[in-house]
């Protein structure tokens, strides 16, 4: 089997980390994720892993390196993967997309769900720092945000569309549709 790489994309909360995760241990996969590299200067920065924090650095090396900065790093991350099956988990911009059409069996997946239930997860993980203490009001103030309303154009770009609103049967049943045929 040629590598197949996926690209997750979809608004917060959507299901991009879970369908990443399932992959990972239903196919033996492997994910990186665009905010991993933001983290990562964070931490040593000794700077809070926040929501706000990630956007801003995302912005100013987008700034001084190109819109597609980080797309290279995931491209490069991907060649070095000997995985078969590999996620790209964040997907967020048009100049990503652009820059990883150019990985060979490069496919996106638009993760889509209802602004509540992305709420509602967002609200009982603990993977930014305020995760748990936003408000409805400012999670939907969030989605205004230059990095989260790039995302919702990426639905037109996707290869494949997964409704996340239902059960996680459902979510998985999607995801293998969208594998087995590579397989």
């Amino acid at each position: 089997m040629a590598k197949l790489i996926l690209g997750l994309a979809g608004e917060m909360g959507s299901g991009k980390g879970t369908v990443a995760k399932y992959i990972i241990d239903k196919y033996q996969g492997n994910s990186h994720r665009f905010s991993t590299v933001l983290r990562n200067i964070l931490d040593r920065l000794y700077l809070l892993q926040s929501r706000e924090n990630m956007q801003e650095l995302s912005t100013l090396l987008r700034q001084k390196f190109g819109e597609d900065i980080l797309a290279k790093v995931m491209y490069q991350d991907v060649l070095l993967d000997k995985n078969e099956i590999i996620t790209i988990d964040g997907v967020r911009r048009m100049a990503d997309i652009k820059y990883l059409r150019e990985i060979p069996h490069f496919k996106l997946i638009f993760i889509e769900a209802d602004i509540e239930k992305r709420y509602e997860r967002i609200h009982k993980r603990t993977e930014n720092s305020n995760d748990q203490t936003i408000s409805f009001e400012e999670f939907v103030e969030e989605q205004k945000q230059e990095a989260e309303s790039q995302v919702r154009e990426l639905k037109s770009q996707a290869n494949y569309l997964i409704n996340n609103n239902g059960s996680f049967e459902s979510l998985y049943t999607q995801v293998d549709e969208i594998i087995y045929p590579f397989k």
